[in-house]
């Protein structure tokens, strides 16, 4: 199964979305929030390249993006292998 960490904060309806996407594929996945915690909003942003926009998304130390970014890889075709790498 795959390592996925969702990097988020409450009322964030972007991150709900990217959330259920998941859920519905069965993945379970780690959820971060940056609100509580500047030090994680910090590990977020070094790891996704500076971007400070939530949800950021990384599947298997892979960053993926946000939740658009994730409903695209699933309208390819390509977000269920990676879930289940």
């Amino acid at each position: 199964m795959a390592d996925i960490t969702v990097y988020s904060g409450p009322s964030c309806p972007y991150c709900d979305r990217a959330k259920l996407l998941l859920k519905k594929k069965g993945a379970a996945f780690t959820e971060v929030n940056v609100k509580a915690d500047p030090a994680k909003l910090e590990e977020m942003m070094t790891r996704a390249n500076g971007k400070r926009t939530i949800p950021q998304i990384f599947i298997n130390n892979q960053h993926i993006g946000g939740c658009d970014d994730l409903y695209a890889l699933d309208a390819a075709g390509k977000l269920d292998s990676l879930l289940a790498s």
